[in-house]
């Protein structure tokens, strides 16, 4: 599964892709990935200016004109694919196909439909279920072992496992959990509330 890296990456090449981009056109191949579309979610894209695009956690933040946001998560196998040519051809995976007006085709392919797309107003898309409750953004520079340490006070599971819990940290997954500890010394088995300190920091 791509993870907070692989997100910040796929963002920051989607960036001058789309960003001031119009959306001239919007195919939505099948009904639902993990969940339904939203309502009129094609005609909601369609013709819609992307004024910026982000990440929280391992979900991409497409601000729109529109006063709207689309929250894209990949799942387990989701891609997006950039094709120069507006006209290429559809692979049997490619559920979401958008071209700008600069005649760039951009896909959202999930072979195992794991990955999610939505709708929600700019105003309140942190409220939305998937993203109101995730911790902190792990690069943050308001993030520190401090702050690790008192997420993981009450804790009584193993530190992996509070690691993979996005209320702790935002983002981290398998691999970054077992590469952060690793770098860090610590053992996976031990319990997250003992975690404290210099070995917090």
């Amino acid at each position: 599964m791509p993870e907070l890296p692989e997100v910040e990456t796929i963002v920051r090449g989607l960036a001058p892709v789309l960003e001031g981009r119009v959306l001239k056109t919007v195919r939505v191949q099948r009904a639902d990935l993990r969940f339904p579309f939203p309502q009129g979610f094609s005609g909601r894209l369609k013709g819609r200016q992307v004024t910026k695009i982000a990440r929280r956690a391992k979900y991409m933040l497409i601000y729109l004109d529109s006063a709207e946001v689309l929250i894209c998560h990949l799942g387990m196998s989701g891609r997006i694919l950039v094709a120069r040519d507006a006209a290429a051809p559809f692979d049997l995976h490619d559920h979401v196909i958008m071209v700008t007006d600069a005649g760039n085709q951009i896909r959202f392919n999930d072979a195992r439909r794991f990955g999610m797309m939505d709708l929600v107003e700019t105003a309140r898309v942190f409220e939305h279920p998937l993203l109101r409750q995730l911790g902190p953004e792990p690069l943050g520079d308001d993030f520190n072992g401090a702050i690790l340490a008192r997420l993981l006070a009450d804790r009584r599971t193993s530190l992996k496992a509070a690691l993979l819990d996005q209320r702790v940290v935002a983002g981290l997954g398998n691999i970054y959990a077992c590469e952060s500890l690793f770098f860090a010394g610590l053992s996976p088995r031990r319990y997250a509330y003992t975690v404290r300190g210099g070995r917090a920091e």
